[in-house]
This record gives structure tokens, C-alpha cells and sequence, in this order.
């Protein structure tokens, strides 16, 4: 299986240099789809509820600090599989038209991060993890609703 600095180096590899923020979302998003459409994660590490949003804590440690990332010092997309690859790049063709901001604007507005920071004040920090299958099973019923709004038309539309 791979791991979160090979879908980060994708995505890095894919996009270009991006802020912290927009680079979690993407990865978290990446993992996300994965779940509804190959049915397996694509990697092992655990996603918190921070207060900004969903974040692989693993990840974080190689780009603390950064605003702005634009390389990692471990990962490789070469670790992915073709249908991995396939995946990430559906993220990035539609969540990619996104900034941070806006990534992190959508996940606080989707039940997995909500459930998981429960009680939590906005802004106040928690170490919740966001479960596997309360993913699967949010993404699971957006991908079946013939009436959820599409990512891409999100990021048409003014904030």
C-alpha cells in the first residue's frame, strides 16, 4: 500500500508548488474517493479533525512550518498503482479548481469532519480522528445523489 507522501508527491508532481492547507485537503479528498469508488484506502495513515479542517498528521510533520510547499523529503508517486493515479488526478480535475481556503471551507460544511469534532468550539483544537467508514459512507451517498452539487461548479460560482 502506499502511503501519504506518495499521493502528496502526486499531487505536488500534478499541481505544483500549493499552500499546507490546499495540499492536506487534496490528499484528504484523494483518500475520500478512493474509498467510494476502489473500496480501499489509499494509505494506511490516520486524518484528524483539526480545527481547519481534515489533516493527516504524518504529512503535516514533513511540511511544518510551510506556507507554501512545493517538495517533500520522502514519497513516491512511482508507490501508486494506475487506478490510484486515476483517482487522485479525478480529485485534482475537480477539487484542484479550489484554493485552501475553500477546501477547507467545503470539508467543515461535510459530516465526517463535523461529526468528528462533535462538541469542539470552532477554532479550538482536537485530535479526533475522522474515521474510514464515516468517509466511505458520506462520500458513498454525495456519489449516488443525482442532485449534489458538483465540486467544479462550486468553484465557478463567487464565494
Amino acid at each position: 500500500m502506499a502511503n501519504v507522501h506518495d499521493v502528496a508527491k502526486f499531487i505536488l508532481t500534478s499541481k505544483g508548488p500549493m499552500s499546507a492547507m490546499r495540499l492536506q485537503k487534496l490528499v484528504y479528498y484523494s483518500q475520500a474517493w478512493s474509498l467510494v469508488w476502489n473500496d480501499r484506502p489509499l494509505f494506511p495513515e490516520t486524518i484528524l479533525a483539526w480545527a481547519g479542517g481534515p489533516v493527516i498528521y504524518e504529512l503535516y510533520k514533513s511540511h511544518r512550518g510551510q506556507f507554501t510547499v512545493s517538495s517533500l523529503p520522502k514519497g513516491s508517486a512511482a508507490n501508486l498503482t494506475e487506478d490510484e493515479k486515476a483517482v487522485i488526478q479525478a480529485v485534482l480535475d475537480s477539487y484542484g479548481l479550489l484554493d485552501g481556503p475553500a477546501l477547507s471551507r467545503l470539508t467543515h460544511s461535510e459530516r465526517p469532519w463535523r461529526e468528528a469534532r462533535g462538541t469542539l468550539a470552532p477554532g479550538e483544537r482536537g485530535t479526533t480522528e475522522i474515521s474510514l467508514e464515516s468517509i466511505q459512507a458520506y462520500y458513498q451517498a454525495v456519489d449516488a445523489d443525482e442532485e449534489a452539487v458538483q465540486v467544479k461548479d462550486l468553484a465557478a460560482s463567487p464565494a
